[in-house]
């Protein structure tokens, strides 16, 4: 039943929007292809193509692997690009458990086996920069630059302060009961993380809402959203027992939006990496990649290169 469900999405993603919803490509380059990599007791949704040095890019709540769609055009001629949907998310399966960013991790590393990737570059948004702060823990020979975007990584610098925000009441939410309470209106709960984390809501489109709401409204994909947090204090006792073990020795760039974490990416990455540049792109929110993308990927593609 779930495997006609995510065909008739498929379907949906090629219909026209309604009058109104401007049109939006989360299409990527000619010769990319998408595939379910069996990893770590889960399949994920993978897009790969391009050629050259590795790169893997991970994305946040809120969105899927789409949203590196303008990236990736970017890359693809320089680069060998690795696309997934995380655990629980977009069209990977919605497992019951391994949502903490240590398990998430070597989720991406059998992605990377199983594509025979030695060494990568990582950039990261949202939970994604918690993952990709785990992989590049696990395994920092692999890894050879870090991109961290607009979120903290629980445990790490100044998270006990951050918690304290009255924004991030979302950490804490979840179970059965708000489950039953967002099903069916999926739209209206994503709508507040588009609007309130935005530095002007409107760039976040209708056509970019109404995309990721088809995928946060697949069975379980909710679910997955909500264990995404709830991991949070195990993931803090993950990363504490990282950097008892000393700094990430890669380069680190930490990407804050002016109007959202700014500079604050950068005290975030400082407390867990030796070798860290900071930026904060102007005009922006936390939603970098739809606010202000072309400042965004200039930042990223200087880094990479």
């Amino acid at each position: 039943m779930r495997n006609l469900y995510v065909m008739l999405l498929l379907l949906a993603s090629l219909l026209p929007l309604p009058s109104g919803a401007a049109s939006k490509d989360f299409s990527f380059p000619a010769g990319f292809h998408s595939q379910k990599i069996t990893t770590n007791g889960t399949r994920l949704y993978v897009r790969v193509g391009g050629q050259g040095p590795a790169v893997v890019l991970l994305h946040g709540f809120g969105e899927t692997g789409d949203m590196w769609a303008p990236l990736v055009a970017r890359l693809a001629a320089t680069h060998t690009v690795i696309v997934p949907d995380l655990r629980g998310m977009g069209l990977s399966d919605h497992p019951s458990g391994g949502f903490d960013k240590k398990n998430e991790a070597q989720d991406i590393i059998g992605v990377l086996d199983a594509l025979k990737i030695d060494k990568v570059d990582v950039v990261a948004h949202d939970i994604g920069n918690m993952v990709a702060y785990a992989l590049a823990a696990q395994q920092p020979e692999r890894v050879t630059k870090l991109v961290l975007m607009d979120a903290p990584v629980p445990g790490v610098g100044p998270w006990d302060e951050i918690l304290k925000s009255p924004l991030l009441w979302h950490f804490r939410f979840g179970g059965p009961d708000m489950e039953r309470l967002v099903k069916g209106r999926e739209r209206i709960y994503l709508d507040r993380f588009w609007n309130e984390f935005s530095a002007d809501p409107k760039r976040f489109d209708e056509a970019s809402r109404r995309h990721y709401t088809r995928f946060y409204a697949l069975p379980g994909a909710m679910h997955s959203g909500f264990e995404q947090f709830h991991a949070f204090d195990q993931d803090a006792i993950d990363n504490k027992a990282y950097l008892a073990k000393g700094p990430l020795p890669m380069p680190v760039l930490a990407v804050g939006g002016e109007k959202s974490f700014g500079t604050m990416m950068e005290t975030v990455a400082r407390a867990a990496a030796s070798n860290v540049q900071g930026a904060v792109v102007p005009d922006a929110g936390h939603w970098l990649m739809e606010e202000q993308p072309q400042a965004t990927i200039a930042v990223i593609v200087k880094f990479l290169q």
